[in-house]
């Protein structure tokens, strides 16, 4: 179990061992906290390759939540590097 108290704002990180997501973060703006996990463990990020990160980009771009910190898409773009 994560916890909230002890973890730094906006800074992620790799999620313990059995989490269902790869990476977990606290998500802070406005005063208000949110953990928010992302990632699957399954598949590794390969953003040092340009023909899938553009596309990664260009398809995560739609989807709703890439300006909201307290969405999973936000942080996964910022991991890509979108």
């Amino acid at each position: 179990m994560v916890d909230k108290s002890s973890m730094p704002c906006n800074k992620p990180r790799r999620a313990e061992a059995g989490s269902s997501k790869k990476s977990v973060v606290k998500a802070c703006q406005g005063g208000k906290e949110k953990i928010v996990r992302f990632g699957d463990i399954h598949l590794s990020i390969k953003k040092n390759q340009a023909d899938r990160k553009k596309s990664y980009c260009a398809r995560s771009g739609g989807i709703k939540g890439k300006s909201d910190k307290f969405s999973a898409n936000y942080w996964s773009r910022r991991a890509w590097d979108c």
